[in-house]
């Protein structure tokens, strides 16, 4: 569908959109103040949007920055959101933030990911999962998913694997589901793959856990994803920090002693 788009009109991208969220005309016209026909005519190209009825859709469909844009630049206004790369000056504050909780969550595992799940920083107890893994799967640019799942990566020693998998591969979906990215797609198409098995059953616990074998025993792990409030640049709305807990005592034990 993707690919179906690229050269697609903003209506056609705003429908795209609105049917990706399961919203009828009035629904989100409703949403975004405006008359029925007014979208209708927007999505036929019976009228041009400007740049701020662009925006004002975009918000009310939850539209990712980066597809925000391409909806403008096809009704021909300039980019709303910028694409900054982390190492740039103006970006400094963002990166402090970063290493700041990376470093107040030792000695817990921490790991800053990008929208297709590549690793962008870690903290230096992520070691402790990547213990074993195979060279080629840690060389940049490492995907943590690819890394999680691969038979050459983390998975030979998580216990429970198929639960883990399973947690891993909704979770994508929802993503995908959200974004529409098709890189994304490809990466569920590829983990899918991987052997393990799938276990979407609800657990007996109050979380998913990661339950992984390490030189100090059987560790089990919660997980939180952290992101970035109100964020106005595509790179910033697109990082996300993975932070592990510990699931048991044994664990935070374990931790605790290095």
């Amino acid at each position: 569908m993707a690919a179906q788009l690229t050269e697609a009109t903003p209506g056609e991208l705003l429908r795209h959109w609105r049917r990706q969220r399961h919203l009828t005309q009035q629904e989100l016209a409703i949403r975004c103040r405006i008359s029925s026909r007014h979208l209708s005519f927007i999505e036929t190209g019976r009228s041009r949007p400007t740049a701020a009825m662009c925006v004002k859709v975009c918000e009310a469909l939850d539209v990712p920055l980066r597809h925000r844009n391409d909806i403008l630049l096809a009704a021909g206004h300039a980019p709303a959101y910028s694409e900054t790369p982390l190492d740039r000056p103006s970006m400094s504050s963002i990166s402090r933030a970063l290493i700041q909780i990376l470093d107040g969550h030792m000695p817990y595992p921490a790991v800053v990911v990008d929208r297709q799940w590549t690793m962008v920083d870690a903290n230096p107890a992520i070691d402790r999962l990547l213990d074993g893994c195979a060279p080629e799967l840690l060389e940049p640019p490492v995907n943590v998913l690819r890394l999680s799942l691969h038979p050459k990566g983390v998975a030979p020693r998580i216990r429970n694997l198929p639960q883990w998998r399973g947690h891993i591969l909704t979770r994508l979906d929802h993503q995908i589901r959200a974004t529409g990215d098709p890189e994304l797609e490809a990466l569920h198409a590829e983990l899918r793959k991987y052997p393990g098995g799938t276990d979407t059953a609800p657990p007996h616990s109050l979380v998913v856990p990661l339950r992984i074998d390490t030189g100090s025993g059987v560790l089990s792990f919660l997980s939180t994803t952290t992101v970035f409030g109100t964020p106005m640049d595509v790179t910033v709305a697109e990082l996300a920090i993975e932070s592990f807990f510990p699931a048991d005592p044994e664990t935070a034990a374990a931790l605790a002693q290095h």
